[in-house]
């Protein structure tokens, strides 16, 4: 299936490490243009060199995207090289682990700007190339903003925020045909859950414990799988498709208990 995103221009935050990674991959491969933003310049160099070996199309910035001030960059850089934007897809972000009881005000609001306040920010200073492009807005969101996880007050707030957000903003652009969706992963398999699961006690029962609560195949969901479902959405395939909260996650956000 051909996607049509051949010469179109895609942001892609955190776009150099898993699901982004793959995000990244997949878009270019798809003939889109892939613009990384994120805080580490050589892994976002590494991601860039991949795709164009790869024969794809990309380059990237780095960019502290709790800043506002780097949000407005990152979307200057783009038009600058392009001249348009077409995506933006919101996948940065980390689960920093701030509680009601081990956190405290000055973290909590710390998370937020991590993990939601960039959201805004950077669709805030895209809005106008998007109506441009008629494009569209994808976030990468989590199943902690559906079913808490305990002590990371901050980014399941920040995750329920942008839930909310994608049914707000596409409300909002409705008017200029930008369609607003987010992409629900709950257990994938990431370089940043391998170094979580090193953390705790027995990460081996631990892992073993938690793959058999995924009712589909007793597998964790691949990155890949998150960023097919995540380009489809930005390509004019999914062209009456906004609003929407989709889970890609094997069944394990919503799926009787019982299966597992």
């Amino acid at each position: 299936m051909d996607l049509h995103l051949t010469n179109k221009v895609f942001i892609v935050t955190g776009g150099a490490k898993g699901i982004g990674a793959a995000i990244s991959s997949s878009l270019a491969a798809e003939g889109g243009i892939v613009v990384i933003a994120g805080r580490n310049k050589t892994d976002n160099q590494a991601k860039v060199d991949e795709i164009i070996k790869a024969k794809g199309k990309a380059t990237s910035i780095e960019a502290e995207l709790a800043d506002p001030a780097a949000c407005k960059a990152v979307i200057d850089f783009t038009v600058k090289e392009y001249g348009r934007i077409d995506g933006l897809i919101n996948n940065a972000g980390m689960n920093d682990g701030c509680g009601l009881e081990s956190g405290s005000p000055e973290k909590f609001m710390k998370s937020l700007q991590i993990n939601l306040s960039h959201i805004y920010n950077l669709a805030h200073y895209a809005l106008p190339y998007l109506k441009e492009s008629k494009g569209t807005i994808t976030n990468i969101g989590s199943k902690v903003a559906d079913t808490g996880q305990g002590n990371t007050s901050g980014y399941a707030a920040s995750k329920g925020g942008i839930n909310a957000l994608t049914r707000e903003w596409a409300v909002e652009l409705l008017p200029y045909s930008i369609r607003v969706n987010t992409v629900i992963p709950a257990e994938v398999w990431t370089p940043l859950y391998d170094k979580w699961i090193k953390t705790l006690p027995n990460p081996k029962e631990k892992l073993e414990q938690i793959v058999s609560k995924i009712p589909l195949e007793k597998r964790f969901t691949t990155s890949e799988e998150i960023a097919d479902m995540t380009v489809f959405l930005v390509s004019d395939r999914s062209s009456h498709t906004t609003g929407q909260i989709i889970y890609v996650d094997g069944g394990y956000t919503h799926l009787d208990r019982s299966l597992t």
